[in-house]
């Protein structure tokens, strides 16, 4: 197999994230009077935002769910601070980069959190193209983020794999007809993102790198 693109999910995968949005969720929830347990939030992380709160809060009307995500917006943002990449991050995508592969990075995030998650990561040199939730209608484990990353790298599913921390990432991927590797550094554990479709499951970036000739 010819690797032409690599896409990467964002959130709990090059950035450690993941726990700040289930605070920020949390917040949100409990202010609108829906307190919800941070394990609930933490199993939805990485879904579609209006699937995760019908998930954990159930059916509510347009107006709340519109309240429900500018809380979450706001609170996320006062977090934003504590973002880091994870280590090996950039070494990672540099390091696909120099063989010619693209790396797209495939979120569903708003433009504003994208850009605080790319000033983040660091590494505008090997970073091909990257999508928001402005490229879709609805995000994960829909396929159509993973479409348009697809698109912008002039890949074809045969010649891409995803990384992603979620069984949302790779309920995706595999609707797209990609293969796709794990990582657990979004919290999830290895039988569950192998049940999901992961052919491989790594600790995190840095572990995904060590391995890197063996995958590519």
């Amino acid at each position: 197999m010819t690797v032409t693109a690599v896409l990467f999910d964002i959130d709990g995968t090059l950035v450690d994230s993941n726990f700040l949005h289930v605070d920020a969720w949390q917040r949100a929830l409990a202010e609108l009077g829906s307190p919800t347990d941070a394990w609930r939030i933490h199993r939805s992380i990485g879904q579609d935002s209006d699937r995760l709160l019908r998930s954990v809060a159930g059916d509510h009307d347009d107006e709340w769910m519109r309240r429900a995500s500018d809380l979450h917006s706001r609170y996320y943002k006062e977090l934003a601070p504590r973002l880091r990449a994870f280590d090996g991050v950039q070494e990672l995508l540099r390091a696909i980069a120099s063989r010619g592969i693209a790396v797209v990075l495939a979120t569903s995030a708003p433009d504003d959190e994208l850009k605080v998650l790319l000033d983040t990561i660091d590494a505008p040199d090997a970073i091909h193209a990257t999508t928001s939730a402005d490229d879709v209608e609805t995000a994960k484990p829909d396929p159509g983020i993973l479409e348009v990353a697809l698109d912008r790298a002039g890949a074809t599913p045969s010649d891409a794999i995803m990384v992603g921390d979620s069984v949302w990432d790779l309920t995706a991927a595999a609707r797209a007809h990609l293969r796709s590797i794990g990582v657990l550094s979004g919290g999830v554990g290895a039988r569950e993102l192998t049940d999901a479709g992961a052919f491989a499951v790594f600790d995190d970036p840095a572990a995904l790198l060590e391995n890197l000739d063996a995958i590519l």
